[in-house]
């Protein structure tokens, strides 16, 4: 360099530093270096100007010693694999982490650790009470899953077996037994009519099945035993589960004074319509008008207690008997009305009380062997 300019300006020499110091030309001014040290690079002399603006100008032109052979390697030229990055250092350190022990750090830790917070009595409760709460939701919802889906499953596989099984009796009829097909003798969860309510869809249609025992509700409505049989004297009284195990009487409260329920024998059907409701009763000239009213009207004498709905305790028993409310009537067996009772729990999911609906009979057709596929008018009854 020799105090030549560089960039247009003289370098002079630095502050407090003789010029018969500075190294001699054509001597490598690393010469001076102690021995001991592993490597020098060439250093510019320091200057009154900015010595960052020399370095950076003379980045690149400057050289390392090799400790090895004491020889001047020229910048540029790979250094040795010993040289120190910062990228090494990173990874002295990641090394470092991946060998450390955690098991070591209580050595260090000065501060113990702040004792658990002792729960009070009151939490305690109230978070069992919680736990309690939460564990009896999940099992009545799973009782409700239950009720409402998985016995319908189980009550309609029963229901068709019981159904085919009818069809087959009746397509199929053993020897002529006249006292069989006139008492209508049934064994207990055996097939013995159809029901059909048109206001609650053309698909509506159930086997009912003879008793009422819970056995016997599981596989579709029930034939009251003591009860009258469809389309004689008396009240053919017909209980159904109004939710789970098929549900078939579960839209009885849809059903309006008037509207037909139609009940399918081996011979016969038979037509009854429902009784005036209370609130029907009292206006009752403005809807005997509809024809479907025709041979309807609101019960008298014995039959008084007789009406389309009402609601009742399970001990109201006096609701199936022959004179429906009145089981002390006298009137003679031959003389009775021929009424229908279906029967349900009410309200839903729930059997506190029972909903009771009451029909009368209307007319009846039987069936004609020439056309086995003929049916009444009345299924073809829209709500």
């Amino acid at each position: 360099m020799n105090g030549q300019p560089l960039n247009g300006r003289p370098i002079r020499p630095a502050t407090g530093r003789p010029a018969a110091d500075r190294p001699a030309a054509g001597r490598p001014p690393h010469a001076r270096a102690h021995p001991a040290e592993a490597r020098t690079e060439l250093i510019p002399p320091v200057t009154d100007d900015d010595p960052t603006e020399f370095i950076r100008a003379h980045r690149g032109s400057l050289g390392y010693r090799d400790p090895e052979t004491e020889r001047i390697r020229p910048a540029g030229q790979d250094e040795p694999d010993d040289r120190v990055h910062l990228d090494d250092l990173a990874d002295y350190d990641d090394h470092d982490d991946d060998n450390h022990d955690p098991d070591h750090d209580d050595e260090f830790d000065d501060d113990p650790p702040p004792p658990r917070r002792k729960e009070s009595v009151a939490s305690v409760i109230v978070r069992s009470v919680g736990e309690i709460m939460v564990t009896l939701g999940v099992i009545v919802l799973l009782f409700v899953v239950y009720e409402v889906w998985v016995t319908d499953l189980v009550s309609a596989e029963k229901q068709e077996d019981v159904t085919v099984a009818l069809d087959d009796q009746w397509q199929h009829p053993g020897p002529a037994d006249p006292q069989r097909q006139q008492k209508f003798e049934f064994a207990d969860g055996e097939g013995m009519a159809k029901l059909y309510i048109p206001a609650l869809g053309d698909d509506y249609h159930f086997t009912i099945v003879e008793g009422t025992s819970a056995a016997d509700l599981e596989t579709g409505p029930g034939h009251y035993k003591k009860s009258a049989l469809p389309g004689q004297p008396g009240n053919f009284a017909v209980a159904g589960h109004r939710v789970g195990k098929g549900a078939p009487f579960n839209d009885l409260d849809l059903l309006s004074s008037c509207d037909a329920i139609v009940v399918e024998t081996q011979t016969s059907w038979f037509v009854y319509r429902m009784l005036p409701t209370s609130d029907d009763a009292k206006n009752w000239a403005a809807k005997a008008a509809d024809p479907r009213c025709a041979g309807v009207a609101p019960q008298t004498g014995d039959y008084a207690r007789a009406t389309g709905r009402q609601i009742v305790t399970p001990q109201q028993s006096e609701v199936v008997a022959p004179v429906p409310g009145n089981p002390s009537a006298k009137t003679p067996a031959e003389q009775r009305q021929k009424m229908i009772t279906l029967t349900t729990c009410h309200p839903k999911f729930s059997n506190r009380q029972r909903m009771v609906l009451q029909g009368v009979l209307v007319r009846e057709q039987p069936k004609n062997a020439a056309a086995p596929t003929e049916v009444p008018a009345e299924l073809r009854e829209t709500a």
